[in-house]
């Protein structure tokens, strides 16, 4: 049963199982967290899928920027956003089209988006908010994903 997820053995779980990550809100910026936080994960072991229809065609994270998570060739085990809250809502279906659909969505840090996170986990997503990937793989003492 999907869940909004804060405990710290959930997360430590999500950020161990999973392999491939989405990050909606790619940036080409090294200041932005939509770059670093991308960057860190790959280089701690990550397949890292770059979503921004912006830079779409451009390469990070040793991949090709897609405009959408439509476009992702590869499944996805956690779709990572970097948008505002108000456009999350937009980007639910988009993720529920997703084939597979992926077992996590993962807001981050000072990102929250109450009715988006409930129309995920009734579809049976679990969903983290509020939180930073980077600085919870860290904090977790995770260390390289194999």
């Amino acid at each position: 049963m999907a869940a909004l997820l804060q405990h710290h053995d959930d997360l430590e779980r999500v950020l161990r199982q999973s392999r491939t990550i989405a990050i909606l809100g790619a940036s080409d910026r090294p200041d932005r967290a939509g770059f670093y936080v991308g960057q860190y994960l790959r280089r701690v072991g990550y397949t890292v899928l770059p979503v921004n229809p912006v830079l779409e065609g451009q390469e990070l994270f040793g991949r090709r920027v897609v405009a959408t998570l439509g476009a992702l060739t590869e499944p996805v085990d956690l779709v990572d956003v970097f948008r505002r809250p108000a456009a999350i809502d937009g980007h639910v279906d988009e993720i529920l089209a997703m084939r597979p659909v992926p077992r996590v969505v993962w807001l981050q840090l000072g990102i929250r988006n109450d009715r988006a996170a409930r129309r995920l986990v009734e579809a049976g997503v679990d969903v983290v908010q509020d939180r930073c990937t980077l600085a919870d793989h860290r904090a977790l003492g995770i260390g390289p994903i194999r």
